[in-house]
């Protein structure tokens, strides 16, 4: 039964990852040109930006020093401007061509300062990650996408959602008769800003945070290093409060599967507590840096998607319990066949579930991260390297998933069957994921991980049925009578409840010594644990039978003196009576 296909499955999940990683990435790349191949047409096309006839007319003059060459100068002149309070001169850097000129130098800067405060709100914008080039060709010479090596006239800076609504904020190359191209924010996305600003401006709070804290001090403003800590200590009093509460809840129901859900479920309630109510911060009282908020959502969606998974689980194990208590109860082999294999199937449905419910939560939390989006191609290339290393890391983990999923199929064991395990008597309790619990006789528990198990021969009681031939010897002396044994033996065992079969009651004589002989007694019993009880009860009465009414049939050493002498060919009576004549002769003579 010892398995070895750990090696191959490590090696196939190796194998299915590249090939997912691939089509990921043609994916990505696709999605990549998606938002802008309206307006490039095709990225082979003869002119790598778009010609207009002007840019922004109503804002007047560029700012001296305004670098839009590539879009990583484009963007960080903007944001550093805006962090200037410049917003004039970063309104040149958003293609207003959507607005009448007289319209641009109005409503230009309060657009761009909107804007800045979404792109600095909304999406964790790393600036250094946009391309240095000014064709914004991708080059890297392990990039899987198809534009690679290609010059590009727009590209997707953020992708942000307000009200349901996706919008994409793109980064557009333009050229105005001969003078060098520049990036500028396309003007698709300017009609939207304020919508953006609305979802992702600062909230009510904030309004009330004096100026001199709004001051930026390192990648956070300085109001923000003061409130996120007060955040998590509230947030933690609050889950340290559902916690107890749900526990004095637990404590109040009377005791059975309701209170014993309620204490399971303490933990898992108290961290979707916590989750949904900074969620509800987050979207309505205040409103962080994007690298915070960024951070805090990825990490609230998996809380809240491990809570909810826990909470499932509990209630799946609080109702196997309870099924278990109903039409189990005591887990041992003295129950049906068909119910130790109804709760042996259902400890199977629960590693399903289990492997359902992770599977379904980790597709949940990446779609809602969006982690291929985020990190790129270059998570993509080393996924394949990285399945390799956890293959070969988590082999044992592995062999034991698919060993527990082995045992639950073929059954050579069920749940609460009685088997010899390395030399001890175990009922088995429980068979999970990467282990098997087994309660030995003297109530201990031993955990055995399954792959160990299933790779040693073991002796399984009750496959086929629990009943079991014990046997009992007595050593007795030569002249005890064997039938009486019998008829004591047969009486003996038909008062004990758990031999049965009574037909099958036999008692012979199996060996024999010079001095003694040996008295075997077989029985049929219905399970081997019960069936030792019997055993020792009818050894008992007996003992006692022989000892009270029939001691000499005890067995004892035996001293035989010849009566006759081999040697001297005469008997020994012979000699006595010689010896005592002579005697008396002699003391006739004496007198």
């Amino acid at each position: 039964m010892k398995l070895n296909g750990s090696w191959l499955l490590s090696a196939l999940l190796a194998v299915t990852f590249m090939f997912s990683g691939l089509c990921v990435a043609q994916t990505q790349g696709g999605i990549q040109g998606q938002g802008g191949s309206q307006a490039q047409g095709s990225e082979s096309g003869q002119e790598p930006w778009f010609s207009v006839e002007s840019l922004n007319e109503g804002l007047g003059e560029v700012p001296e020093g305004l670098e839009r060459g590539t879009p990583r100068e484009a963007i960080r002149n903007f944001l550093e401007l805006t962090e200037q309070n410049k917003y004039a001169a970063a309104a040149h850097v958003i293609n207003l061509s959507g607005l009448p000129p007289e319209e641009q130098q109005e409503r230009g800067p309060e657009l761009a300062r909107q804007l800045a405060e979404v792109l600095q709100r909304g999406e964790w914008l790393n600036v250094s990650s946009l391309s240095g080039r000014q064709d914004a060709a991708i080059m890297s010479p392990t990039s899987q996408n198809p534009l690679a090596g290609k010059p590009r006239r727009n590209i997707q800076l953020a992708s942000l959602t307000a009200d349901g609504e996706a919008y994409d904020v793109r980064l557009g190359r333009y050229r105005v008769g001969d003078a060098d191209p520049v990036w500028l924010i396309m003007p698709d996305i300017v009609s939207s800003i304020p919508a953006l600003y609305e979802q992702y401006g600062p909230s009510l709070l904030e309004e009330y945070i004096p100026e001199r804290f709004k001051a930026s001090f390192g990648p956070l403003r300085i109001w923000e290093w003061i409130a996120i800590p007060i955040v998590l200590l509230a947030i933690g009093l609050l889950g340290w409060g559902i916690y107890s509460l749900v526990g004095l809840i637990a404590d109040r129901l009377p005791y059975g599967s309701p209170s014993i859900f309620a204490r399971r479920i303490r933990g898992p309630l108290a961290l979707i507590v916590m989750s949904l109510v900074t969620q509800a911060l987050l979207d309505y009282v205040v409103s962080f840096s994007a690298v915070i908020t960024t951070s805090f959502r990825v990490l609230l969606i998996a809380i809240l998607a491990w809570g909810a998974g826990a909470v499932a689980l509990r209630l799946i194990d609080t109702i196997m319990l309870r099924m278990t208590r109903r039409l189990v109860g005591q887990i041992d082999d003295t129950k049906p066949k068909d119910e130790r294999k109804l709760l042996t199937s259902l400890y199977a449905l629960r590693r399903v579930i289990i492997l359902i419910m992770v599977t379904a939560v980790s597709i949940y939390v990446l779609s809602q991260i969006q982690i291929f989006e985020s990190l790129g191609l270059s998570l993509l290339a080393s996924a394949s390297v990285l399945t390799v290393l956890i293959g070969i890391a988590g082999q044992a983990v592995l062999g034991n998933i698919i060993s527990s999923f082995q045992v639950s199929l073929a059954k050579p064991i069920r749940i609460g069957d009685l088997v010899m395990f390395e030399g001890q008597w175990c009922y088995v309790e429980g068979i999970f994921y990467t282990f098997i619990r087994l309660r030995v006789w003297n109530e201990r528990r031993l955990i055995v991980p399954v792959t160990y198990f299933v790779s040693r021969p073991f002796e399984n009681f009750s496959v086929k049925s629990a009943k079991e031939y014990r046997s009992l010897e007595m050593i007795l002396h030569l002249s005890a009578d064997i039938e009486c044994i019998r008829e004591k033996f047969i009486e003996y065992a038909k008062e004990e409840d758990s031999v049965i079969e009574h037909h099958k009651l036999l008692c012979y004589v199996t060996g024999q010594t010079g001095t003694a002989l040996t008295v075997t007694c077989y029985l049929m019993t219905t399970d081997p644990m019960s069936g030792w009880g019997a055993e020792m009860n009818v050894r008992e009465k007996l003992l006692a039978f022989v000892r009270d009414n029939y001691p000499e049939w005890w067995p004892r050493e035996v001293v035989v003196i010849s009566h006759q002498d081999i040697a001297r060919g005469e008997s020994a009576t012979t000699r006595m009576n010689g010896t005592e004549s002579g005697a008396e002769e002699s003391a006739s003579e004496s007198e």
